[in-house]
């Protein structure tokens, strides 16, 4: 009897603060203290120099373009994105921090657009206003139905996993943490008695204490995938560290592995028969027309597909679309731009036996060996 196949959908970073917010039906301040910008606005106009002018507002549906019909037609059971910035109207600027992201709660259907089924927060920009700003962002998600892991009001809740539940009568265990090598101060860290994110500590035993609260929380049937914000923003070399820790989870029972922070997609691994995404690159965000590290194509963008065997967390196959923001919309990539992602992903991805194709709709395809 064949086995029951669940199909995961992810996505790198998810931004709808700053410029992104901006556009949208229902904007907040846009007050900033950077260097460069001090109004959020400034972002929409560098994106409309570069891409033409962006009506405004626009639908709560707009960021994700043609990502919602795609999803549609794949209709995956589980939904997991990186959300990437505070639901808050608080002007609690944390200090020592050059950059701030914040969406207002009016904003709040732009995210519930795509629907996830869990929302990982453990990152470095979810306590940019503070832990005002991490606890009106928890209510504004708790209020809009929406479920979140790796941040909370102390760390038990913190570390408590989203369980979602998935054909065949299993669930899929969603847990979010995140290292200080992504830029998450350590300040940040939940504890017994402080709201926070599940910032790993950084020591050989974090990927075991992580597999023990995963043993803890599984029933038969479950798969458990661990989202964790790690390593820097730009670059496709990936620590041996990174690939110590990455490995450790997979042969301690975890299913997946969800890897983000990077602004551009990393390699992609098949260890044992299981999923590791070292870095899945931006998803949604406000960066188009700002200069530097264009030889990233940052504005490229990858939506990925996951089938794995239920209860096994065998990867049965992986499909990636890509896409391409243009307006603080995303669109289907050019053909030549979904062959460049491909030559890129294989040339990075060589080390760990991954080897991407490019299908006849544009689609990218991994091929891992045969022994992976």
């Amino acid at each position: 009897m064949a086995a029951e196949l669940v199909t995961l959908f992810v996505c790198g970073d998810v931004m709808t603060g700053r410029g992104v917010d901006q556009i949208l039906p229902h904007p907040g301040d846009p007050a900033l203290r950077e260097r460069y910008a001090g109004n959020a606005r400034d972002y929409v106009r560098l994106a409309e120099r570069a891409s033409g002018p962006i009506p405004r507002p626009v639908s709560f549906f707009w960021p994700w373009g043609d990502a919602l019909p795609d999803l549609d037609a794949v209709a995956p059971d589980v939904r997991l994105i990186n959300l990437e910035t505070a639901v808050t109207s608080s002007g609690d600027f944390a200090a020592g921090k050059s950059v701030h992201y914040r969406m207002s709660p009016g904003n709040l259907p732009s995210l519930s657009a795509v629907r996830p089924d869990a929302c990982a927060l453990a990152n470095n920009h979810v306590l940019d206003f503070g832990r005002t700003g991490l606890e009106q962002t928890l209510s504004a998600l708790a209020s809009a139905g929406l479920k979140a892991a790796g941040a909370g009001r102390d760390a038990a809740q913190a570390r408590q996993p989203v369980a979602v539940p998935v054909p065949g009568g299993g669930r899929v265990l969603v847990f979010s943490c995140g290292e200080a090598s992504s830029g998450i101060p350590r300040s940040w860290a939940a504890t017994a008695d402080r709201p926070g994110v599940d910032l790993l500590p950084g020591s050989p035993d974090a990927a075991d204490a992580l597999i023990a609260r995963a043993a803890a929380a599984r029933r038969p049937g479950d798969l458990a995938v661990v989202s964790i914000h790690w390593g820097p923003n730009w670059g496709y070399g990936v620590g041996d560290d990174e690939v110590r820790f990455a490995r450790r989870l997979i042969d301690g029972g975890i299913s997946m592995v969800h890897g983000h922070s990077s602004h551009h997609p990393r390699p992609v691994e098949v260890y044992r028969g299981r999923l590791i995404l070292y870095g899945c690159g931006d998803c949604i965000n406000d960066y188009e027309g700002i200069g530097g590290y264009e030889q990233f194509r940052d504005d490229l963008r990858l939506l990925y597909y996951a089938t794995v065997e239920s209860g096994t967390g065998r990867l049965e196959s992986l499909r990636m679309v890509p896409m391409q923001a243009r307006k603080m919309r995303l669109q289907h990539a050019s053909t030549a731009d979904s062959r460049w992602l491909a030559r890129v992903l294989s040339r990075v991805s060589q080390r760990f036996g991954s080897r991407i194709e490019t299908q006849a709709d544009g689609a990218l395809i991994l091929r891992p060996d045969a022994g992976a």
